[in-house]
């Protein structure tokens, strides 16, 4: 069951193409700009870098995001990702998160 707050169809992936590279865009209700990870292919392993805008907690979502793409890929990865509803409770944060993952999902099922 979905949140009053959260609305589905608000939250958007969308991906630009840089090169070999990949940007991803993840936003929803109040969209703004809560963090950006990178993540990279070094030999056999996936590093990450993270930048996040103090008081926001969309790098806990980002950096793992990032990190599953650039593994299914094998390419470069950046997620910059803001989403905000107000007043959302703890099963309101995890519907965002459920969804997001949904839509991520969708987005490496076109790719592979």
């Amino acid at each position: 069951m979905t949140s009053p707050y959260v609305q589905p169809d608000d939250i958007e992936v969308s991906a630009t193409v840089v090169g070999r590279d990949i940007l991803l865009l993840i936003t929803g209700g109040v969209r703004h700009i809560g963090a950006a990870s990178t993540a990279y292919v070094d030999g056999e392993k996936i590093e990450v870098l993270t930048s996040a805008v103090p008081h926001h907690k969309e790098h806990t979502i980002s950096e793992a995001i990032a990190i599953r793409v650039a593994e299914t890929l094998r390419r470069t990865v950046t997620v910059v990702m803001g989403i905000h509803y107000d007043d959302l409770t703890k099963e309101g944060i995890m519907e965002v998160v459920r969804i997001v993952d949904e839509k991520v999902n969708q987005y490496l099922t076109q790719q592979i």
